[in-house]
């Protein structure tokens, strides 16, 4: 398959050398690219920050050749399939996609070709995109890493991803503006590591990420406050009764989700 990939970053990057690495004909683009190197792609995945992508797509709508299949990689759906259902699409056609995928650390220089090694890869096609589309793409993404296929909806798919990574970042940035922080060396091992690994974020874009979600995160971040008041008042009136239900619930709750993972029991989603 010839591939073209638009945005050279972290993601745009990996996906650039696990699509060598899979021997496809694979053509990288910086932001100003476009045109003759876009000619022949059936695949151009546009891996880019959120309030760039449609922008992109629309200055090099009549670049795409017939047939060909234009994917975006934004962490948000809704706003994108929105304006994608404005923009002329002559003979090409639009899926919203995300992969679930990534590192603490951007740029180029950091993609790494087995980034996608196990990982799902969410799809959010407009009603009525063929089977054949879609299929053609489970057999992309498989041949560059990923475990699994999602299809689903966007309105599923920002709600779901505004309480697995969005409402994660704003709680490691939250957890990490304490003055504690910068006392903590010597005094932390893997459970504060872990909680903080996301902290490092960049502004602009997860910014750009959380304002695009709005409705569906403050859904999830509201859920949190709630559910973190909640353990407070249980500390702070020495309710043990009330701490140890909250726990169980949590423990329960994960043990599911790994044994999900695992494929020992059943999980929400429609997976190929």
């Amino acid at each position: 398959m010839k591939v073209a990939i638009a945005g050279l970053g972290l993601i745009g990057g990996s996906f650039q050398k696990a699509s060598v690495a899979a021997g496809h004909d694979t053509v990288g683009l910086h932001h100003g690219d476009g045109g003759e190197k876009l000619a022949g792609a059936e695949l151009v995945m546009v891996c880019m920050p959120p309030d760039a992508v449609v922008p992109w797509i629309s200055a090099h709508a009549d670049d795409f050749s017939a047939g060909a299949t234009v994917v975006d990689i934004c962490g948000v759906k809704g706003a994108i399939m929105r304006e994608m259902s404005k923009v002329p699409r002559n003979g090409w056609r639009f899926v919203g996609g995300h992969p679930m995928a990534g590192r603490e650390v951007s740029g180029y220089a950091n993609s790494l070709a087995g980034l996608f090694r196990g990982a799902s890869m969410i799809l959010t096609p407009f009603e009525g995109e063929s089977d054949a589309t879609l299929g053609r793409l489970k057999e992309y993404f498989a041949s560059v890493g990923f475990a699994r296929t999602i299809v689903t909806t966007p309105e599923r798919h920002d709600g779901m991803i505004g309480f697995t990574s969005q409402l994660c970042h704003i709680i490691a940035t939250a957890y990490s503006r304490d003055a504690k922080v910068r006392e903590s060396v010597g005094f932390s091992a893997g459970s504060y590591a872990d909680m903080t690994r996301i902290a490092t974020q960049n502004e602009n874009d997860w910014c750009a990420l959380y304002l695009s979600n709005r409705e569906g995160l403050l859904g999830v971040l509201d859920g949190f406050i709630g559910r973190m008041r909640e353990f407070r008042d249980a500390l702070e009136a020495g309710d043990a009764e009330a701490m140890k239900r909250m726990i169980v619930e949590g423990t329960e709750a994960k043990r599911f989700e790994i044994a999900a993972v695992r494929g020992d029991s059943p999980a929400k989603g429609e997976m190929a």
